[in-house]
């Protein structure tokens, strides 16, 4: 038995900075392997990553955020080879089961077609326009010091003001948002359990947004999300909407501030990079689906089956809890030829599965893209010379990064950097 075999992915610290060496031991040994800890499936392989999120007939995705913890409410053990009516008949009883991402088909789809009316192709164009003044707005509050935090002074209170713009928030209420929002992220288990607060705060607000205009509408983009039906035509419960609303709000900004912050650490780690980025932007979109691939800011997505099936070769009984590991997937050298190098050029690193698929793919995946390029686009414009503050993580060679103390998400906790204004 190796020593990877002996640690507990879900409750070991030590993966949480490096996981990969971990994930290629596991598909090393199988594409699909049954750790011993708490008997979790772990999906490594690319083929079956997609296999297990395209086919919602045999996995649900009602523990997609909780996995093992705190457990299905009843044992589904020894109870056959099909658990669907116990899935459903309990499902309201698992954390998260209100949010679109724990939903099945019909209700999923249902939701995500309200979900959709929110960010159509028109609004976010209208919402792109409104990035590329923001991102200069932000950087206006720190750019003259010629170093930032960039995590906290940059990618949180700009993917955070991105998204409240695009659910039309109103500007006036902009700086409440922040002030709510704009500390530690939600997803993370840092010493306490996850914080309900901001979700309430979500839930508060956009309720609040929602009953107002559908008692006077005003043509704005609240009057849009008040107003908006499912695809049978029929009118949402408040909450419904409200739901829809928080959700995209918050998991949305969680991501891109982690996405945002690992294409700063490779721009500020690899001049060679930076030079290309700065003289060729073109380069960017590739650049941003590469970070994706190599750095997924979702290490990976539950799943419960619902019948005994196989993944991959390997029986999986109804009522097991499985790990799609989209972390790992993205690394497969099956899928992707020297996964473990960045390559810029990559010809297929949209492939990748960073924002999932099947109908769980991520909604807000183009506005993640948008975000990331235009942050990216004006970093470069605004400051020269991007370098990794040593005096912060350690001199080149050996760095010294936190990451979010989490199984779920990949992500550094702050990023110091240095660099020369451009005035």
């Amino acid at each position: 038995m190796s020593d990877f075999d002996a640690i507990d992915f879900f409750r070991d610290l030590s993966l949480v900075a490096d996981p990969f060496p971990y994930f290629d031991h596991l598909r090393l040994r199988s594409p699909v392997w049954r750790e011993p800890h708490h008997g979790v499936v772990m999906v490594t392989g690319y083929d079956e990553a997609v296999a297990v999120y395209r086919d919602t007939d045999t996995f649900s995705s009602c523990n997609s955020v909780s996995g093992p913890f705190p457990g299905f409410p009843v044992s589904l053990e020894g109870r056959g080879d099909d658990v669907g009516a116990l899935i459903e008949k309990h499902r309201e009883e698992l954390p998260f089961s209100d949010q679109i991402t724990t939903m099945d088909p019909p209700k999923h789809t249902a939701h995500r077609g309200l979900l959709m009316k929110l960010i159509t192709p028109k609004r976010l164009k209208e919402n792109e326009d409104f990035m590329w003044r923001l991102a200069d707005r932000v950087m206006d509050e720190f750019l003259a010091s010629g170093r930032c935090e960039l995590i906290g002074e940059f990618a949180g209170p700009f993917t955070l003001l991105v998204i409240a713009d695009l659910l039309g928030v109103p500007e006036a209420d902009h700086a409440k948002f922040r002030a709510r929002m704009g500390g530690r992220g939600l997803g993370s288990t840092a010493g306490e359990a996850m914080a309900h607060s901001p979700l309430e705060f979500l839930y508060q607000s956009f309720g609040d947004y929602v009953e107002d205009r559908r008692r006077v509408p005003r043509g704005d983009v609240l009057t849009g999300l008040a107003t908006a039906t499912f695809p049978d035509g029929s009118t949402p419960e408040v909450i419904d909407v409200v739901r829809v609303a928080a959700n995209l709000f918050a998991a949305g900004q969680e991501t891109t501030v982690r996405l945002i912050s690992a294409a700063l650490r490779l721009i500020g780690e690899r001049p060679d990079l930076q030079k290309l980025l700065r003289e060729d932007r073109d380069r960017i979109l590739n650049f941003v689906e590469e970070t994706l691939r190599i750095d997924s800011p979702v290490k990976g997505d539950f799943r419960l089956a619902r019948v005994r099936t196989r993944i991959g070769g390997v029986e999986i009984p109804a009522g097991t809890t499985v790990m799609v590991l989209n972390g790992a997937a993205n690394r497969d050298p099956r899928r992707f030829e020297s996964p473990s190098e960045f390559r810029i050029d990559r010809p297929n690193a949209r492939e990748h599965l960073a924002f999932g698929q099947g109908v769980h793919t991520c909604p807000g995946a183009p506005l993640a893209r948008a975000e990331t390029r235009i942050a990216l686009e004006r970093l470069l414009d605004r400051m020269a010379d991007i370098r990794i503050a040593e005096g912060s993580h350690g001199p080149a060679g050996a760095r010294r990064y936190e990451y979010v103390p989490t199984y779920i998400l990949r992500g550094l906790t702050k990023l110091h950097l240095e660099f020369t204004p451009v005035r």
